[in-house]
Order: C-alpha cells, then structure tokens, then sequence
C-alpha cells in the first residue's frame, strides 16, 4: 500500500484584466479622461475586493485543512511522538503542479506500527500554506516505511517542509 493521502479542495482562481480606452466623446470637457479615471478606479475596488475574497477563502481552506489534519490526528489511539523517527526527503512539483516529498517512517518498536504525519508546506517566510496527514501503514519491527505528502493545492515560491506532528501507534 503506497500510505499516500489526498485531500481535495476547490481551487479558487483569480483573473483580472484591467483596460481602459483612451477615445472617446465627453461633455465634460475632459476628453473623458476623469470618466476613464473614475471607472478605472471603481473597476480597480472591485478588484481589490475579489482579491480579499479570494485571500479570504483561500485563509478559510487552510484553516479547514489544519482542523481536518487534528481531527484526524486526534482520533489515532495510543499514538506516541516519533518526530525523531520521521524524515522528509526533497519537496519536488508534480504532473499537477502540486507540492510533493517524500516522507520516511522508521518504527524502533518492537512490533510492527503505522505512522500519522503531518507535513507543513511553508513559504520562504515561514508562513503555512499547507497542510496535509500521510498515513505510513504497517511499518515491520526495525524496518523503514514510505509514502508521499502532496498538497492539496498547488504552492509557488520556496516552497519548504517539515514534520509537524508524527505519530507511531
């Protein structure tokens, strides 16, 4: 079993085209120009607030992402911190434009164990973009098990990874 997980979110895409003719008849004396002004700068309102929507709905996915991670999280019982026992490999994009790395789980118990973790997707600031759970299902006693972490949305820029939260249980 590939211990891979995806999750599904809309995508929200934004596209504005601002344009504006020069000619034109006006009565103001103007040659239009404070008319095209006036409409730029109405159009350019109503791009700004698409804009926070967008901001606004793509923050709302992120949070709904984060809250599903922890209910998912939470419910895994008998779970212990293995933090130390996970690695991430390089973050690469896939044939989607998604977000993809390479998780190890090393399980040290004595028996065999599955793994819960979850990855962040941060920005070169720092700032999350993304979260995701893998499950690594049914690692042997000493022995390595993998999966792959993609997000759930397709990230630019810097993107880096870490090990928010692993649990063996």
């Amino acid at each position: 079993m590939s211990g891979r997980m995806t999750r599904g979110t809309a995508a929200v895409v934004l596209t504005a085209v601002l344009g504006a003719g020069a000619g034109g008849c006006s009565d103001d004396g103007d040659g239009g120009v404070s008319g095209a002004a006036s409409k730029a700068a109405s159009v350019g309102a109503e791009v700004t607030a698409a804009a926070s929507s967008v901001a606004s709905q793509g923050a709302s996915a992120l949070a709904s992402a984060t809250a599903e991670v922890r209910r998912r999280l939470d419910s895994v019982k008998g779970g212990v911190d293995a933090r130390d026992d996970v690695k991430l490999g390089k973050p690469a994009t896939d044939g989607d434009g998604r977000t993809t790395v390479p998780v190890t789980a090393r399980n040290t118990a004595d028996g065999t164990k599955s793994f819960a973790v979850q990855v962040d997707f941060r920005d070169g600031d720092g700032n999350l973009l993304d979260t995701v759970l893998v499950i690594v299902r049914d690692v042997a006693a000493g022995a390595s098990g993998e999966a792959t972490a993609r997000s759930t949305h397709r990230l630019s820029g810097n993107v880096q990874v870490r090990v928010a939260t692993a649990l063996r249980y």
